[in-house]
């Protein structure tokens, strides 16, 4: 990989190279690289483009890389990668996706991941998502999550998008067992005329399962941002949804909730929140000598953080 791909990798996995344990980096459409771990086995689907990684039962403190990268401009491709997770496993998934684009045509990856985890498992996934480039090219990410969770099962996702993708549509559904839980923190910043889209969809079906819903943004310029969350509650279960988002400039964010409860025991709660920065925070950065624009800067990072 060129410079380009390479910078692009670090944003998206925080790596520059092959990582230790298994992993498969994937550059426009092809594997570059790929290798198994004892426990963790990666292997090429037959009838559509994408992966089946397999993590044996008790399989503890091991990592998995899948990370992708398009530098040609106007690829386009849909990718499908299935998790199967073995009962009583701990382990970290590094996936995300990177586009430099410096040409004139739409480059852009539909990544479809579906994770079927065992019982009393630990999974931490972790998706990063950023858009590089000077060309007119836009680039664009729909991203799909399908999570199936046994009794007793946490799974715990971080997705970061803070810049350079012009159009996504991000989709998440769950389905939780009894004592499992489910855990999406998501962080995005959109600028220009980018559009953003989140749907989340989770069916609390387990006794005692529970789902925590947040996601804080920034849409600036004349950016567009739309926020979902729908929780069905089908048994005595928790779940919470929360969309914080700061808006700028001639940007506009909506929030959708729909909860329903299903069961005499079934808590549900959706918090939304959607303001500018507030001018008492700007003054006191700024009477420490900070400019307006540095002042703002430092209020998105930390909202962001």
């Amino acid at each position: 990989m060129d410079k380009n791909y390479i910078d692009v990798l670090e944003k998206i996995a925080d790596i520059r190279d092959f990582p230790a344990g298994a992993y498969n980096i994937r550059s426009d459409g092809k594997s570059i690289g790929k290798n198994d771990s004892e426990k963790i086995k990666i292997e090429f689907k037959k009838d559509v483009s994408g992966l089946d990684i397999y993590v044996s039962p008790d399989t503890v403190k091991e990592s998995v890389h899948i990370p992708v990268v398009i530098g040609e401009s106007g690829h386009t491709e849909t990718v499908y990668n299935d998790f199967h997770i073995g009962d009583n496993s701990e382990i970290v998934i590094i996936a995300g996706c990177g586009i430099h684009n410096c040409g004139e045509h739409e480059s852009k990856h539909d990544g479809i991941h579906s994770f079927h985890v065992g019982k009393n498992c630990k999974v931490k996934y972790i998706e990063k998502h950023y858009g590089s480039g000077d060309g007119k090219g836009e680039r664009v990410m729909n991203p799909v999550t399908k999570i199936y969770l046994d009794e007793g099962s946490k799974l715990e996702i971080e997705t970061v998008q803070i810049e350079g993708i012009d159009s996504t549509k991000r989709e998440t559904y769950a389905k939780l067992s009894d004592n499992s839980t489910v855990v999406i923190k998501e962080k995005l910043m959109t600028h220009g005329n980018q559009f953003a889209s989140t749907d989340f969809e989770v069916d609390l079906d387990g006794s005692d399962c529970s789902a925590s819903l947040v996601s804080r943004s920034v849409a600036k310029n004349n950016s567009k941002q739309v926020f979902f969350a729908k929780m069905t509650g089908n048994n005595s279960c928790h779940g919470h949804s929360e969309c914080d988002a700061i808006i700028m400039d001639n940007a506009s964010v909506k929030a959708v909730p729909e909860i329903t409860a299903n069961h005499v025991d079934a808590s549900l709660i959706h918090e939304a929140a959607i303001g500018k920065i507030a001018g008492e925070q700007l003054i006191k950065l700024m009477t420490l000598g900070m400019s307006e624009a540095e002042a703002e800067q430092k209020i998105i990072e930390g909202f962001l953080k």
